[in-house]
């Protein structure tokens, strides 16, 4: 996708912009994956974050259209990292589940990787813990279908206030990220480190592979480690950054 057709509007939204940050693998501290955060630039409102935009987006629908944006941005960075030699196992995308429930769906997104050369398995689909509430099973059959063709899916904000917990039994997901709620747990006392250890193994007996979010010290990596959560993110392995600012080895310019 080239620099000018990043600037597509989308229902007079101007300019999107990728952001991205690393997921760390905490026993050797290397950069395992990255995550992307969608940025609005708009004309009167400045730059407006995803909490800002994601819940109008799904209610009118413009979070089709802004997928597209998103998932050729994406694309386009996964090679860009390939030039530069950045070393990494998926980068990820954030995936409404009204996109995935689209009967073309999957055709589109397959169709995207192979204009754009790249490895469905280079891309992990960040799914909002509201995909929980889906109860029609639409959307996980095209998890399904796309964890076929190798693509990753990834729950994020799990274990926050709000997350129907019991209802992640029903998705298929290869990754599932803690909330910062969930993290800050850690340490209080014995009951709650043993409350995020036991959700923890909830989610790899799942089978699936736990990340911890809004991870900040050292002490918590080792606590979350000898949990066997082997990945995290948060101020400890590095905050978002705009793609052209982030060079080989995930170390930021």
């Amino acid at each position: 996708m080239s620099e000018k057709s990043n600037q597509t509007t989308v229902n007079g939204v101007r300019a999107i912009e990728l952001y991205y940050r690393a997921i760390r693998e905490i026993e050797h501290g290397n950069t395992a994956f990255y995550q992307s955060q969608t940025r609005l630039n708009t004309p009167g409102l400045g730059t407006l974050m995803p909490e800002n935009f994601r819940d109008v987006s799904e209610v009118t629908n413009q979070c089709v259209s802004l997928f597209d944006l998103e998932f050729l941005q994406a694309l386009e960075t996964c090679n860009k990292f390939k030039d530069r030699e950045i070393r990494f196992d998926w980068l990820s995308v954030y995936v409404s589940a009204k996109y995935l429930i689209d009967q073309k769906a999957e055709r589109n997104i397959l169709t995207y990787c192979q204009q754009m050369e790249v490895p469905t398995n280079k891309i992990c689909f960040a799914l909002s813990e509201k995909i929980l509430e889906e109860t029609d099973g639409a959307a996980a059959r095209t998890i399904r279908h796309l964890r076929n063709r190798g693509f990753h899916f990834m729950v994020t904000d799990f274990g926050n206030d709000a997350c129907p917990i019991m209802r992640l039994s029903s998705f298929e997901c290869d990754y599932v990220m803690f909330s910062p709620e969930v993290t800050g747990f850690l340490g209080k006392d014995d009951r709650s480190d043993s409350a995020v250890r036991s959700l923890i193994d909830f989610v790899t007996d799942l089978g699936a592979e736990p990340i911890a979010d809004g991870v900040f010290s050292s002490m918590q990596a080792e606590k979350l480690f000898s949990f066997e959560c082997r990945y995290c993110a948060g101020s400890i392995a590095g905050k978002y950054s705009a793609e052209r600012y982030i060079r080989q080895r995930g170390d930021n310019a």
